[in-house]
């Protein structure tokens, strides 16, 4: 997340360089950027193992879950249209223009998912707070205009950050829920993401533009594959058990190692884009996330090295409202006029200023978080 905020933040900077940036859909490349996302989603399938358990330990039944599952999921769907649209919108037609239209969307997210029950907020003040949040809401989808003239009303579009997260949560919870946990299933359905990811670049691509169009992130399968791969990692710790932590080793660093050297070879194919969502890249970044995440365990559950961490610690555990800070941040400059010197956004001290803000936005949602206000879908 601090990652992700960082990158998110170099639109603002210049003569940056192009290893730290996106490439572009037409380019066979991948910069530092295009690996954040993959991983952040590798992350949710780590997860999501120990989230489904802690509620089965709390004698949660399956259709209590699956209903937390589902309103999850849409809320990070709803959330995710919202931040999509904000970014085509026709500033002449908004009312306030873009940068209102964006401030007031952030607000509303924050009065909805707010978890007022644990704020110092009196509790007569939270339902009025949810409802006024959805007005906002509405009023927001009531005078958008979007598209290159304003003559477009909102669409799904891509999903935004928040909505792929959405389908690739949505998905492998209910398989891995309803599968009970059995990894011989989830890794069943990580190969067969995989499997769709290259079917989605051949001549038998699915290809609708029906209704079922909706669920393209799912059948596509490169966006579920991180998660699915993330799934996969934590079972392999729960099946074999701390005692094998040689043969888990072995394990992770094989499929590291494998899922790079399969994406790197496959390059001529299907070439490396995010944009495209390429099975090289799904590859690439999937063993990235498997030798990551042996490295930081060795490090923090091994050698017990986790005071360098402190400090980012809110970004994992108040993630959404870390993600959500930069979209009061950035319209509130632009009302304001308010701009840091100039040499502060160019090259090597703009990357540095730019981190700097990254990681204060962590630091404010810490004392946020201690505070009682923390987001929560």
């Amino acid at each position: 997340m601090l990652l992700m905020i960082w990158v998110n933040d170099f639109w603002s900077l210049t003569e940056i360089p192009k290893w730290l940036q996106h490439a572009t859909a037409t380019e066979d490349y991948m910069g530092f950027s295009d690996i954040i996302f993959p991983l952040f989603l590798f992350i949710v399938g780590l997860s999501i193992p120990f989230a489904i358990q802690n509620r089965l330990d709390k004698n949660e039944s399956k259709g209590l879950i699956t209903r937390h599952i589902l309103i999850r999921s849409a809320s990070l769907l709803l959330i995710g249209v919202y931040m999509v649209n904000m970014a085509t919108a026709f500033a002449p037609d908004v009312p306030g223009g873009k940068q209102l239209w964006k401030f007031l969307m952030a607000l509303a997210v924050v009065l909805i998912w707010m978890n007022w029950k644990r704020s110092p907020v009196p509790k007569k003040w939270h339902l009025p707070l949810q409802i006024a949040g959805f007005a906002i809401l509405a009023y927001l989808a009531l005078v958008y205009k979007g598209g290159p003239d304003g003559s477009q009303w909102m669409t799904t579009q891509w999903w935004g950050i928040l909505g792929l997260i959405g389908w690739a949560y949505v998905f492998n919870a209910l398989i891995y829920l309803y599968a009970k946990g059995d990894i011989r299933i989830m890794i069943i359905s990580w190969l067969s993401l995989n499997a769709l990811a290259v079917l989605n670049f051949t001549d038998m691509a699915i290809k609708t533009d029906s209704f079922l169009s909706i669920f393209s992130t799912l059948y596509t399968g490169t966006i579920p594959a991180f998660t699915a791969a993330g799934i996969v990692a934590t079972l392999i710790f729960k099946k074999l058990g701390e005692k094998k932590l040689g043969t888990i080793y072995t394990i992770l660093l094989l499929l590291g190692i494998i899922n790079i050297a399969y994406g790197i070879l496959t390059r001529p194919i299907w070439g490396i884009s995010k944009i495209q969502g390429s099975p090289s890249w799904l590859a690439i970044c999937t063993g990235i996330g498997f030798l990551l995440f042996l490295t930081l365990y060795y490090i923090a559950d091994i050698k017990k090295k986790v005071n360098w961490a402190r400090i980012i610690a809110p970004a994992g555990t108040a993630t959404l409202t870390c993600y959500m800070i930069p979209y009061f941040v950035y319209p509130v400059r632009s009302f304001t006029g308010i701009r840091i010197p100039e040499i502060f956004t160019v090259s090597f001290l703009g990357l540095v200023a730019s981190f700097i803000f990254a990681l204060l936005v962590v630091i404010f949602t810490g004392v946020m978080e201690k505070k009682g206000f923390k987001l929560k879908l």
